[in-house]
């Protein structure tokens, strides 16, 4: 069946997430005078940051310890000697000051051009609902996009099936008329395809993947298979 339905994720895929984030840590470390360079603390940050997530996917840590616990054993790991009060400073403080930055991936604005007018266009995001409609509008994709589902909306986390039917439902669309496109291979690629729904897996790092699976290494890829 034709494709109609096009399902987005946002961090990672279309925002890039870690140039953004790296400029948002420079901000807060030069407000709040940590004595350290961004690119040691994300040396180690963006892999305990990768942790956290996969607790926080899999319902085993709250969305509070994910943003305290990857600042503190980041601190720990570079036996930075910091105290509580300002970890919990500096983790609000980041979450209010991401979406200040608004890069994007190369390809992103042509990418949606293109397929905006085919297809409804649609974000299902893990993100936390505070912050990603302010990505959305900052970074000028909002108007891209019909429908946007946080997992906080729903309460369930990809790869959870139900947050995949609850897109489904307030989009009106059905399985097979639908697509996911993401850079999780867990959350987005494998989630999608559990749930019934065809998916693309956006493998910007070229891991190795099988011939069989829709993959791209850059969003203007997209177009060999959309």
């Amino acid at each position: 069946m034709i494709i109609k339905h096009v399902f987005f994720d946002l961090d990672h895929t279309l925002w890039d997430f870690e140039t953004n984030s790296a400029k948002t840590f420079e901000k807060i470390f030069k407000k709040n005078n940590i004595n350290i360079k961004v690119d040691v603390f994300l040396n180690y940050y963006r892999a305990i940051n990768l942790t956290y997530w996969r607790l926080y996917r899999s319902d085993n840590i709250s969305k509070e310890k994910l943003r305290y616990g990857r600042l503190k054993d980041t601190f720990d790991r570079l036996s930075y000697e910091i105290t509580d009060n300002m970890i919990h400073t500096l983790s609000d403080e980041y979450i209010q000051v991401l979406p200040s930055f608004n890069h994007v991936f190369d390809g992103t604005f042509d990418i949606l051009e293109y397929l905006k007018p085919k297809y409804q266009l649609h974000i299902i995001t893990n993100g936390f609902s505070e912050v990603q409609q302010e990505k959305l509008s900052g970074s000028k994709i909002a108007k891209y996009f019909d429908k946007v589902i946080t997992s906080e909306s729903v309460d369930v986390k990809k790869p959870n099936p139900k947050i995949f039917q609850h897109a489904l439902d307030i989009s009106g669309a059905n399985k097979t008329q639908s697509i996911m496109i993401g850079d999780s291979w867990e959350a987005d690629f494998i989630g999608a395809k559990n749930f019934g729904m065809k998916a693309i897996f956006c493998n910007f790092d070229n891991e190795p993947v099988d011939e069989s699976i829709m993959s791209v290494s850059n969003l203007l890829e997209l177009k060999k298979y959309l």
